[in-house]
């Protein structure tokens, strides 16, 4: 059976480039550190993909080659570079006065990716004054080779919240929370985050993605929970206090 248009799925995947055998993508906490890519702040997990659908994307190539397959397949999808990153361009390589980046410029060195007006890019060569940037993607002109795990189908409500929750909060998986009932959707965010940079921009991005995957929710609730900590903190104190003997 394969996946239709705008299905949910989560797969595991390790990413490499086919020329090179280098791996710079996984799901996989393991192969991050087996390939000595890890990255202590990333959230190792199955990713969601919504197939089709610009909302959980991958390339496009894994994108047309995880709809023919189904739960339980294993496979290497070969992605070439018309759909994947792109071909290379030469009119994206710029070369510019090293005095432009100003306070960085003695601290660059080949391979660094830098911002320059508002663009990305990689520092090819350094020398006579100049830098040359190249605004291609880092793996433009390449193909990409994906092992892939199909893990599960997100069919029902309950999964579907939970996939999106666990895909867009910064938490442990353990730390989400949520109460689906009938037509109604409340969700526990998680203390830690009550004052992170952007929550209200994750809320919104949270009930556009579950109105859109589970149409037939009518509300979707945030539950904030505040709690009082130096009051809480004045209680702890005082069961703590020793107690007065009495002559």
């Amino acid at each position: 059976m394969t996946f239709d248009k705008g299905s949910l799925i989560l797969v595991d995947y390790t990413a490499k480039v086919k020329d090179s055998e280098e791996v710079f993508d996984t799901t996989i906490e393991e192969d991050a550190k087996k390939y000595s890519i890890h990255e202590e702040n990333v959230k190792y997990q199955p990713k969601l993909v919504s197939i089709g659908e610009v909302s959980y994307p991958v390339l496009k190539g894994l994108d047309e080659a995880l709809s023919k397959t189904a739960v339980g397949d294993k496979l290497t999808v070969e992605v070439t570079p018309d759909k994947g990153f792109g071909e290379r361009d030469s009119g994206k390589v710029r070369m510019i006065p090293i005095r432009k980046l100003g306070e960085d410029a003695e601290k660059v060195s080949v391979g660094d990716t830098i911002e320059v007006d508002n663009k990305r890019g990689i520092i090819r060569f350094i020398g006579s004054g100049r830098v040359q940037i190249d605004y291609n993607h880092r793996y433009a002109g390449k193909t990409i080779l994906f092992d892939v795990n199909v893990l599960k189908s997100l069919d029902s409500p309950n999964d579907k919240v939970d996939g999106i929750l666990k895909t867009r909060l910064p938490v442990e998986d353990s730390k989400v929370s949520f109460d689906l009932k009938d037509k109604d959707l409340s969700i526990t965010i998680p203390e830690e985050i009550l004052r992170a940079d952007g929550l209200q921009i994750m809320k919104h991005f949270i009930q556009l993605d579950i109105f859109k995957f589970v149409p037939t929710l009518e509300k979707v609730n945030f539950v904030e929970t505040h709690v009082n900590k130096q009051n809480k903190e004045k209680k702890s104190e005082t069961k703590t206090e020793p107690e007065q003997k009495s002559n």
